[in-house]
């Protein structure tokens, strides 16, 4: 039952939302009687602005021996190239091959709902994004930088393994999770040759599951759909760049960044979770950050590494915390960062 974890709280806001997770997880071991150890981690812009270091070698083969990653925010305007946040972020997903980028959707009190004449129950999908390729994988370059003929070029990558697992993994999570349908989105009427691969695989990986209803949607109408009646999707998988812009807009349906969590996963292994919210810079350390979307992924981490009682304790104390308005201003509490957390903590110690 002994869980070790690495914590690496980022920049910004992700730090003062990572010391609430830590809170909760504490809380959760000595409610759920497991063996707890987090390590920390300074990586981050203040360490590369003091050393040039963002990720130093050899610090994804130890963290390849924790139990699980926990991850902040990463940004600063002191860094505006990103660089610290692309080897530490970026870098962490590809190099360790955390080809799963899983994001719950879950609106989890009336009142967050936007939606006109539906329900926060009606508001309950997740969205299966592939992490490792597609026009995130970095290949393409920049000529003439600078002069009247610059051109610059992205390449959109997209192998039949990327694409076959990615797929095979929203499949089998439907399969456990007692969900009934995947979609899948792509852009190939498009992008003919990225995601013609897309359109195939899906169709064959599919016929494998005839007890799972499985459907096609453009990037364009999904996202039109989502708004129309979201009680239509259960699992959502989709390419790397779609997924990012379409798990920013089920964010909003569950009440914004601040409620949405995620884990980059790869079975079997060492995978990594991060709330989804940026850094926000001129919010840190004023203990306004809604500390929920950190609560929540630290719960998706839990469940992911064998401890569901735990992580369901968890998000039933976030639950009863939004009813009760004991939570922060962006969902309609007035509460700061460190009192919702407190609430969360005394709701699970008290429900164990």
């Amino acid at each position: 039952m002994d869980r070790r974890y690495a914590m690496v709280p980022g920049d910004g806001i992700g730090i003062d939302v990572t010391k609430e997770a830590v809170k909760v997880l504490e809380a959760a071991s000595c409610a759920f009687g497991f063996g707890l150890t987090l390590e920390h981690f300074d990586y981050g812009a203040e360490r590369y602005l003091e050393t040039g270091e963002t990720l130093p070698d050899g610090a994804l083969a130890v963290w390849s021996g924790f139990d699980a990653i926990f991850m902040g925010a990463f940004g600063d305007p002191r860094v505006p190239d990103m660089k610290h946040a692309a080897d530490i972020l970026l870098g962490t997903r590809f190099k360790m091959d955390l080809y799963a980028n899983v994001r719950p959707v879950r609106c989890l009190n009336e009142r967050l709902c936007p939606l006109r004449n539906y329900a926060a129950s009606d508001i309950d999908f997740v969205v299966f994004r592939e992490n490792t390729e597609g026009a995130y994988a970095g290949m393409g370059g920049i000529f003439k930088k600078g002069t009247p003929d610059e051109i610059g070029i992205q390449e959109d990558v997209n192998t039949r393994k990327g694409v076959e697992r990615i797929i095979r993994a929203a499949f089998a999570f439907a399969v456990a999770s007692g969900r009934n349908k995947v979609t899948m989105s792509d852009k190939s009427n498009a992008l003919r040759h990225a995601h013609d691969i897309w359109q195939r695989v899906f169709a064959e990986v599919a016929a494998e599951y005839p007890a799972i209803q499985s459907n096609h949607l453009y990037v364009d109408a999904l996202t039109m759909q989502l708004i129309k009646d979201p009680r239509q999707f259960e699992v959502i998988v989709t390419c790397n760049m779609f997924g990012d812009i379409v798990t920013d807009l089920g964010a909003a349906l569950q009440g914004g960044l601040g409620m949405a969590a995620s884990g980059n996963l790869h079975p079997g292994k060492t995978s990594m979770f991060e709330p989804v919210h940026g850094s926000a810079p001129k919010y840190a350390g004023t203990d306004t950050a809604n500390p929920f979307g950190a609560i929540l992924t630290a719960g998706m981490m839990l469940e992911h590494t064998g401890l569901e009682e735990a992580a369901r304790a968890i998000e039933a104390a976030v639950v009863a915390c939004l009813e009760a308005r004991e939570c922060t201003a962006d969902v309609s509490g007035s509460l700061g960062t460190r009192a919702a957390t407190d609430a969360v903590v005394r709701r699970l110690l008290k429900a164990a």
